[in-house]
Order: C-alpha cells, then sequence, then structure tokens
C-alpha cells in the first residue's frame, strides 16, 4: 500500500485551508458520509467532521487520502470505548 509510514506506523495528518477544504492522510475507511456529517477511522482514531454541504471531493484508500470540500464547522476525534473494568482489576492492575 501507498500509505506515508513514520517510525513503523502509519502517518497521521489533517491540513484546513479556510473552513472550505480538509485533507486527511492515514484513513483506512469512511464509516459514514452524508451533507453535514463524515464519520472515518483513521491510524489514529475515529475522527468525526461535521458542517454543511460536506462532499467528498477525493478518496484514496490506496494512499490513505480524503479532501472534504464545504462548510466545515468541527473536526473531533471519538474516544474508543474502554471496557468496563470491574473493583479486583483496577486494585491489581
Amino acid at each position: 500500500m501507498a500509505y506515508e509510514v513514520q517510525n513503523g506506523a502509519m502517518y497521521h495528518r489533517l491540513n484546513l485551508e479556510g473552513r472550505e477544504k480538509l485533507t486527511v492522510s492515514g484513513v483506512e475507511d469512511v464509516e459514514r458520509f452524508d451533507e453535514s456529517c463524515i464519520i472515518m477511522s483513521t491510524c489514529a482514531g475515529t475522527l468525526i467532521v461535521t458542517g454543511t454541504n460536506l462532499h467528498i471531493g477525493k478518496l484514496s484508500l490506496d494512499g490513505g487520502e480524503l479532501h472534504v470540500d464545504g462548510h466545515i464547522e468541527g473536526i473531533n476525534y471519538e474516544e474508543p470505548v474502554q471496557p468496563h473494568r470491574g473493583m479486583f482489576s483496577r486494585l491489581f492492575a
């Protein structure tokens, strides 16, 4: 694959031009998208882009790159869900 690699891991980068153009590298999969929200898996976790009139201009999963056009209102990473730990696992961890 043509992913950028840094220190043995896939390289993740965000480049936002104004609030109209976003380029994301290190994209592994696009889970969901519409004109107001794009949810993607990246090598740094799940990334959620919100806004209005969002369009995916270019998607290259082989290269791990995604281009978004539209009015971008928010860029958030979703924290991975931690399994519930019991009292003993917290004491002895």
